[in-house]
């Protein structure tokens, strides 16, 4: 899965030294040639010259070939070997599965290069969330469970419970924190702009991972996928949705998969008690993406002041009269354009 691949060539990149994410740059032409393959960008004609922070927020794969290259495939394997791929995570469920990689020794300049994106792989949901909660909380490689403890029911006393193991320290604090920063900014000017909450830091990866059938790469039929977590600077939740060959929609895990990872996020505020952030990264906005705005204070202002002041938004009213009493949201709060304020109405 393509998604989980470029955190760990980026954090394995990072680690050893490889790159600047914001002073060296990379010109991506729209495809780059590698012995007899050429591998393509999913942006025709390419992104263009940008910076390696760009690189990843654009989800750009022949900059990540170019970070694949620089590590070399002994290291590259080696990190991949060290976050906890090609073997159990250890998870207390039965049937846990290995994935699949390429053996290092058949590994040549070709299957280097689509390994640092993602393609050619096989690794479980759970391995991804293991290896990803690795590079953002300061580099500790944990054994994931599903089970927090077991109670007797009567007494409630604690037969057995599940504590955090660290397996290992994969990378370090300073790069773990370096990961959170491109990841913060895939979210809010890159590819996972669909899973930004206005107030919260969140930071994440997109993925589109084409489908095999019998050995070939199925035409059109792909699974989209988003990978996020929050807050950025202090994850508390981390989360991975995967949709199989969505229908009727572009087929890119920041159109169909982000949104959704969006919405569970949300509900994650209230139920975490996250707090709003005031160092938020400003979101960039494509032209057709909606925009926040920050709801006015109507309160005393007739029906048809209010409507001009809340132009933005849908005004949905109750009570009778001209005069607002009370509105929801509150004025200073900041909502998606076309969402509803609602007012109470009195003579």
């Amino acid at each position: 899965m393509a998604v989980t691949f470029k955190i760990i060539t980026l954090a394995s990149a990072l680690e050893e030294n490889k790159v600047d994410l914001d002073k060296e740059t990379f010109n991506d032409s729209g495809s780059v040639q590698v012995e007899n393959a050429r591998i393509k960008c999913w942006k025709a004609g390419g992104h263009g010259h940008q910076t390696f922070l760009e690189v990843v927020q654009n989800s750009c794969n022949p900059g990540f070939v170019e970070l694949g290259q620089r590590l070399g495939k002994e290291t590259l394997f080696s990190y991949i070997n060290k976050f906890g791929f090609g073997k159990k995570t250890g998870i207390d469920l039965n049937g846990e599965s290995v994935g699949i990689l390429f053996p290092i020794s058949k590994i040549g300049p070709v299957e280097l290069a689509t390994t640092a994106f993602g393609q050619g792989v096989s690794v479980t949901p759970i391995q991804q969330i293991t290896a990803v909660s690795a590079a953002i909380n300061g580099g500790k490689l944990l054994t994931p469970y599903i089970v927090k403890s077991f109670q007797e029911p009567e007494t409630n006393t604690v037969i057995k419970e599940n504590k955090p193991k660290i397996k290992a320290q994969v990378i370090s604090k300073e790069t773990s924190e370096k990961v959170r920063y491109a990841l913060e900014h895939v979210v809010a000017l890159g590819s996972g702009r669909n899973a930004h909450i206005d107030g919260y830091r969140v930071g994440g990866k997109t993925g589109t991972a084409q489908k095999v059938k019998n050995g070939a790469y199925m035409v059109g039929n792909y699974i989209v996928s988003f990978i996020g977590f929050m807050p950025a600077d202090n994850p508390k939740i981390i989360l991975y949705v995967a949709i199989d060959n969505p229908k009727g929609v572009v087929q890119y895990g920041g159109t169909v998969a982000a949104p959704v990872a969006r919405n569970i996020l949300l509900d994650a505020i209230n139920i975490l008690g996250i707090e709003k952030s005031d160092t938020q990264i400003e979101k960039s906005y494509n032209w057709n993406d909606k925009k926040y705005y920050e709801v006015p204070r109507v309160i005393g202002l007739t029906t048809k002041e209010a409507q001009e002041e809340l132009k933005h938004f849908q005004v949905e009213y109750s009570g009778t009269g001209e005069t607002i009493v009370e509105q929801s949201p509150k004025a200073g709060e900041r909502i998606l354009e076309g969402e509803k304020v609602r007012l109470l109405l009195t003579d």
